[in-house]
């Protein structure tokens, strides 16, 4: 049985006992992590996702940590510049041993799912408390997201606040005539 499976914005056919050079993973040797972005499963018959497979999910055991080879970046310009630039990096990559390719029932096995080396839930966070915190201040015409997160700050979170507001004599944030007319009607 096989699988083609998507990490790190690549995708690799997989088979059980594969040994694979991912992108890095926030795991460590030894731990077992799980793809549930399975876009074909293979064997007896095909199984192509739309996008993907659902209930289906590849299991692999983390090796180790590695760094890729050396990538040297070299840069001339050429006539009457006279300048040359060499850089290079090692890319850090995650080493694994595909143990299993499940075909359903992938929500049950308590395998925690693996995640890139810059876990996502730190990035959900800020947007589920901005939304718990007020009202969506950038529906007014004229408020982008720059000047909503001044308003947070100065502490306007909702049309009612921002309403209350005199445009004049208010000195935390620059507030305009025609917001406060707008946070009145949608408050």
């Amino acid at each position: 049985m096989f699988a083609v499976m998507k990490t790190g914005g690549k995708q690799y056919k997989v088979q059980a006992g594969d040994v694979l050079r991912v992108e890095k993973l926030a795991a460590d040797a030894g731990e077992t992590v799980q793809f549930n972005e399975v876009l074909i499963l293979g064997g007896d018959s095909v199984t192509v996702g739309a996008p993907l497979v659902s209930g289906a999910a590849v299991q692999a055991t983390v090796i180790d940590q590695i760094k890729g080879e050396k990538v040297i970046k070299f840069v001339k310009r050429r006539r009457k510049h006279g300048s040359q630039r060499t850089r290079g990096h090692r890319q850090q990559l995650t080493l694994l041993r595909v143990t299993e390719i499940l075909a359903s029932g992938a929500e049950g096995t308590g395998v925690k799912a693996a995640a890139g080396a810059a876990s996502a839930p730190k990035a959900a966070a800020p947007k589920a408390a901005a939304a718990a915190a007020g009202d969506d201040l950038t529906k007014i015409t004229g408020v982008g997201p720059a000047a909503a997160k001044k308003l947070n700050e100065a502490g306007i979170a909702t049309f009612a606040q921002l309403a209350a507001v005199d445009p004049e004599s208010f000195d935390a944030v620059k507030v305009k005539p025609e917001w406060v007319e707008q946070a009145k009607t949608l408050a």
